[in-house]
């Protein structure tokens, strides 16, 4: 009975190591995305007009708008990829990009600023 398990297991080392990998290979060929992949939430601050409608409608209240400043700041850790704030504003500046965002150690926020428009 002991044989018998060790000659299978054999014979799926030796089909396992003359096989190509389940896996891609990442950094050596560019990463392939599905079709229906969300992405992340990416902000073209010319256009926005900080109406605060994306802060609203998020879900998971990720997005901060802050009028006075001019500022839009989102914390990537907390925010859900739904699509929500797209969807609602009403200048189109924002897009879900395909990819993943940058994995990282600590919870960090990304905050954008109006440019002067005087300057």
């Amino acid at each position: 009975m002991e044989k018998t398990r060790l000659f299978k297991f054999a014979g799926r080392v030796l089909h396992n190591l003359f096989r190509k990998p389940e896996t891609t290979q990442y950094p050596f060929e560019p990463a392939q995305y599905p079709e229906r992949m969300r992405g992340h939430v990416e902000i073209r601050m010319e256009d926005c007009i900080t109406c605060g409608l994306c802060m609203r409608s998020c879900p998971s209240q990720a997005i901060t708008v802050d009028r006075k400043a001019g500022t839009w700041t989102i914390d990537r850790f907390d925010c859900v990829q739904c699509g929500s704030c797209v969807n609602v504003c009403p200048k189109k500046c924002l897009d879900m990009e395909i990819g993943y965002t940058a994995p990282g150690v600590k919870k960090t926020s990304q905050t954008f600023a109006k440019t002067s428009e005087g300057a």
